[in-house]
């Protein structure tokens, strides 16, 4: 296993919000919204994409950004490839948005989904998240290495993540357990449709641990949880409820792994409607009530305007490319 899967770190460097102004305002003034705009998380109720759609939806209508409501819609199966092909027939409808991250680009390089991220169109990439690992509370594992030792020697000890197989979770626990010394292809790794119905699973006891985004578990952990967290995919310590949480790197793990989150738009929606959204979310970012919001779930600002996004993405698909393959679950 290369180094490539010993520190994963998916993520340019952010941008200020304020860069989505200028020559876009004056598009952006020319177009509304004329009716509620769906913003579709492509899974269960619990996980990254659910927890982007409603902070930024309320967010949005605390802030008064927006005379039209956004309203939150819950489209789980095929890691996010049911959605996607919803999305898709729906070309041009300037009303209909989605949260997005890493499976744009993994689950169709596995195979696993005709449409891909060029079949959309690029809107902002908004934040950073990152990986965190979870376990029952009365778990026997008090750290990262208790946990890869038992997986070390019991190769069917399962890891529950809310992304399909060769999809985001899972390859943030491979490069995990690659970076710990063991091969990340025997890692048993268990999907579910999102990381609520992983965590979920988990305290149902269905799967010895589960990996999935720190943001989306944020709101479960803390004194009285059912869970407990061994550690976070961050180079330093998180804020907010995670703030306790060491880093892979501080239990002598040498990896990381960035999880950028952003929203796209139909194909082939209108020039004003992207600069619409492209401002509103850029302004979103410079809100208090954003700022609140993005620290208690251990966010990172990464502002990205449509265009700036769409060449990330690309260069995103080219990275996962060769991780992929290195796993061997590139599809065909």
């Amino acid at each position: 296993m290369t180094a490539k899967l010993t520190r994963l770190s998916f993520l340019a460097l952010p941008l200020a919000a304020t860069m989505a102004f200028g020559a876009a305002t004056a598009q952006a003034d020319d177009w509304q919204p004329t009716s509620s705009v769906e913003f579709i998380a492509p899974a269960n109720p619990g996980g990254g994409w659910d927890t982007l759609v409603r902070t930024s939806s309320r967010v949005i209508q605390e802030e008064g950004l927006a005379e039209r409501n956004f309203a939150a819609i819950n489209t789980p199966g095929g890691g996010g490839a049911v959605a996607w092909a919803q999305i898709a027939r729906d070309a041009g409808n300037p009303h209909k948005i989605f949260a997005t991250s890493p499976p744009i680009i993994l689950v169709p390089l596995a195979g696993t989904s005709r449409y891909d991220h060029t079949d959309f169109t690029p809107i902002a990439r908004l934040i950073t998240d990152y990986s965190i690992v979870l376990v029952p509370a009365d778990s026997e594992y008090q750290s990262l290495n208790d946990l890869m030792e038992a997986m070390a020697e019991n190769a069917s000890l399962s890891v529950g993540g809310g992304s399909a197989p060769g999809s985001m979770d899972h390859i943030s626990i491979a490069g995990l357990a690659s970076a710990a010394g063991l091969n990340a292809a025997d890692v048993n790794y268990i999907p579910f449709s999102g990381g609520g119905e992983a965590m979920t699973n988990l305290m149902g006891g269905h799967v010895e641990a589960v990996i999935t985004g720190a943001g989306e578990a944020a709101g479960q952990l803390g004194e009285g949880s059912d869970i407990r967290a061994l550690g976070v995919s961050a180079p330093e310590r998180l804020g907010g409820a995670l703030a306790d949480i060491p880093t892979y790197l501080e239990q002598d793990i040498d990896y990381t792994f960035d999880i950028w989150r952003g929203v796209m738009g139909t194909p082939d929606m209108p020039e004003e409607a992207v600069a619409y959204y492209e401002n509103l979310f850029a302004e979103m970012l410079e809100t208090d009530s954003w700022a609140d919001a993005r620290d208690q779930l251990g966010w990172l600002d990464a502002y990205q305007n449509s265009e700036e996004f769409g060449d990330f993405l690309d260069a995103q698909k080219e990275q996962f490319s060769e991780v992929l393959s290195e796993l061997g679950l590139l599809g065909d």
